[in-house]
């Protein structure tokens, strides 16, 4: 049993290791999103000292800035000084626009996918690939799953003996040192790198597309989902909200006006752009609501037929969103992320730990403890793989020709269930294994199979 999961940690780590230390590190970097994003965007902080032209008239600047535009979202400004942020939207692209509020220069003009801590955010979730990456980082991550519950079974500490398993010992020698730094660094971090995994599947293509799939089944809330699980799903949100409204009724600042001809009007299959001047009226509205900044106040859309303030808030459970009347600001409707579903509530706190978020800096400080530990199980394997691997041979644990334990079987189908990458990979492994690799002497030589 011993030697049987240690082959299969051994070839986890195989597989996983360059994919830990990629994600521990772009993981580690966008831990500290609260800290980084406002120091790369310090020069827009402190912008003018006088009274604002009226938001209209800064989304206006904005447009005209970036033709073929519309507007997404108008960034509630949290300190008068401070620039303008306008939310842009062409097609399923978004782009962020800093404009002066008092003399609506437009400082600078980025697609939101071009900002430092998105290309953090894809190459974490992505490597930069799309769907392909995603289903390559899911894959590690349930390999990864694997090599850590193995592992937690090969070290867990035996009779009662702390030294090598609580603490390294460090006057045993190298070989002793290397060993116990790999097996306590696993034990004390396995719990927290392991909740980091879990709570990172719900944004996978294939296993959080299953959950939203089983989610819009089988949910009795309609409710939006908050998280996308692929950046083509999230394109696809964006450009429903870039898209105007379609109604059988003209749509002129959010409201019904059948049988007018004039712009911002949606007939039966048509849409027409919306207009912003409600947004005058909305914003002083908007800031009142007591929402987590930074607040987005949107125009009605495909997504939403009503003008409305959302908070983008990273900390999740912090989350709100406020519906307006654009006619008289009234307020029409108000969600909470207590009135979220179970389901995404419990998935919301879990990506705010995730981020690091949910209570700073306790928070982040576990973040970058467990990406250590992952940078640091790396490191000691790869030493002593290299250190104890024969030459010409790749240095695998030798097979076991034996039957499987049923005990270990149930716990590799339940694996295969609960993450189907993982499964369907390894039927794979193990077809490639029976079939073919043990049909050469030299593959069998080289990985052990003999």
């Amino acid at each position: 049993m011993h030697r049987l999961v240690w082959r299969w940690h051994f070839y986890a780590g195989l597989f996983c290791l360059p994919f830990v230390l990629w994600l521990a590190i772009t993981g580690m970097i966008y831990l500290f999103k609260p800290q980084l994003e406002p120091w790369l965007e310090r020069q827009y902080a402190h912008v003018t000292h006088t009274a604002a032209q009226p938001p209209s008239a800064q989304v206006a600047a904005a447009l005209h800035a970036v033709p073929g535009s519309v507007l997404n979202a108008y960034v509630l400004p949290e300190s008068p000084e401070a620039a303008t942020r306008v939310l842009l939207g062409r097609g399923s692209e978004l782009i962020r626009v800093f404009v002066n509020p008092s003399s609506l220069q437009v400082l600078d003009v980025v697609r939101e996918n071009d900002r430092f801590m998105r290309v953090i955010f894809y190459l974490h979730g992505e490597l930069l690939l799309g769907r392909g990456g995603s289903i390559l980082v899911e894959l590690a991550a349930s390999w990864t799953i694997l090599m850590l519950l193995s592992g937690l079974y090969l070290w867990w500490p035996r009779n009662a003996r702390l030294a090598g398993a609580l603490y390294p010992r460090l006057k045993h020698g190298r070989r002793v040192f290397w060993r116990d730094l790999h097996a306590v660094t696993g034990l004390w971090i396995s719990l927290f790198a392991l909740f980091l995994l879990l709570s990172g599947l719900p944004w996978t293509t294939t296993w959080g597309g299953t959950l939203r799939c089983l989610r819009q089944t089988f949910a009795t809330n309609t409710a939006p989902q908050d998280w996308n699980t692929s950046s083509a799903s999230e394109r696809a949100q964006i450009r429903q909200e870039n898209a105007p409204p379609t109604s059988a009724h003209t749509m002129h600042g959010g409201m019904s006006m059948p049988g007018m001809d004039m712009p911002g009007m949606a007939m039966d299959g048509m849409s027409m752009p919306v207009d912003d001047a409600p947004l005058d009226r909305l914003v002083p509205i908007a800031a009142t609501q007591h929402l987590a900044p930074p607040v987005l106040i949107a125009p009605p859309s495909q997504r939403s037929p009503h003008w409305t303030a959302r908070s983008d808030t990273d900390d999740r459970p912090r989350r709100g969103e406020v519906t307006f009347d654009a006619t008289t600001g009234a307020v029409l409707h108000q969600t909470t992320f207590a009135q979220k579903p179970l389901l995404d509530r419990i998935i919301g706190y879990g990506i705010a730990i995730h981020e690091g978020v949910l209570f700073p800096p306790l928070n982040q400080i576990l973040g970058v403890f467990t990406a250590l530990g992952l940078i640091t199980l790396c490191t000691s394997a790869a030493v002593m793989w290299w250190r104890r691997r024969p030459a010409g041979v790749l240095g695998a644990p030798p097979a076991v020709n034996a039957s499987l334990p049923y005990v270990l079987i149930g716990v590799l189908v339940l694996l295969g269930l609960v993450l189907p990458l993982f499964g369907i990979s390894m039927l794979l492994v193990w077809v490639i294994e029976r079939c073919f690799l043990r049909r050469s002497e030299r593959a069998c030589a080289f990985l052990g199979l003999t």
